[in-house]
């Protein structure tokens, strides 16, 4: 893995910081919403499934991932956050993050993580180190999209084993 597979920025203000070592895709920077999307993605139906670890962050140490993503304004993400021992699942139109659920869950910090959603059409289920958390329709973002990586404020997250498919 290198850099050049990904696509990296950030949702509102920042400066996110994404390097790889080894294995690890590792964002230390900060910034609004943090994303990194892989390169020459475009689903529409599939899953997206990565290991986080969330390492160190005061304001959050939330990790996530991002599907049918548009551009760095309009996307699906769905996220785990060790500060808040919540799973979440947003909408993000026009750069402004949107809830559509929360759910609590244990997360715990310095350990690997496991979070893969599923999507096919309005139907959407959050599945967290094994057990599905979120399962929700919702039609606001349509059609292929990106999918990558994501995350929040002051974040320090490490990443590995991305897949994605039909």
């Amino acid at each position: 893995m290198t850099l050049s597979d990904w696509d990296c920025g950030v949702t509102g203000k920042g400066d996110p910081r994404w390097v790889v070592e080894g294995s690890m895709l590792r964002q230390t920077g900060s910034g609004t919403f943090p994303w990194c999307v892989r390169k020459g993605t475009s689903l529409a139906d599939g899953f997206v499934e990565v290991k986080f670890r969330p390492e160190a962050g005061r304001q959050d140490q939330a990790g996530g991932v991002v599907w049918r993503w548009k551009n760095g304004d309009n996307y699906y993400v769905a996220r785990a956050n060790a500060l808040e021992n919540n799973v979440s699942l947003y909408y993000t139109e026009n750069g402004r993050r949107n809830t559509i659920k929360y759910v609590d869950a244990p997360v715990a910090r310095n350990q690997w993580h496991t979070l893969r959603v599923e999507f096919a059409g309005r139907r959407i289920r959050v599945i967290f180190n094994g057990k599905p958390y979120i399962e929700v329709d919702d039609t606001r973002i349509s059609g292929p999209g990106a999918v990558g990586v994501w995350t929040k404020a002051d974040s320090v997250i490490a990443f590995e084993d991305f897949r994605y498919g039909p």
